[in-house]
């Protein structure tokens, strides 16, 4: 997870997105644990009630569950109803401002297509370097 945090945004929040993201990438899988309150808390240098906080919303949203005197844990199916939930999220808030964008600046979905290939080797080419160190 990443150490800084944004200031638009409640810490909280903001370590509730990291997990789902992080489940989203694969980094969490289902079953696995969350780290704990303590830990998190400690690493990052923010109140374990913040972290509680955050953990909370992913019990509200049915993503996690809670074994008392074991932690929390990813449910199963946590990354389909995410994904629903996230794709639904783009394509009704983010998708529409990216569309006027790319109107806007009037590119063809080759011009597009071809920039996502460039930086997918971009980002292959910096993790082989990573890997060599």
């Amino acid at each position: 997870m990443d150490r800084e945090w944004n200031d638009n945004q409640p810490i909280y929040r903001q370590l509730r997105d990291r997990v789902v993201a992080m489940i989203l990438d694969g980094v969490l899988k289902e079953g696995d644990p969350l780290p704990s309150v303590r830990n998190v808390a400690a690493e990052y240098r923010v109140n374990p009630l913040t972290v509680l906080k955050g953990y909370q919303q992913l019990v509200d949203e049915g993503l996690v569950e809670t074994r008392r005197g074991l932690g929390m844990f990813i449910n199963a199916g946590a990354r389909s109803l995410l994904l629903r939930g996230e794709r639904q999220k783009f394509l009704g808030e983010e998708w529409p401002r990216v569309y006027a964008t790319i109107q806007r600046l009037g590119l063809r979905a080759e011009e597009l297509l071809d920039g996502a290939t460039y930086r997918s080797k971009s980002k292959a080419q910096e993790k082989e370097k990573e890997e060599e160190r």
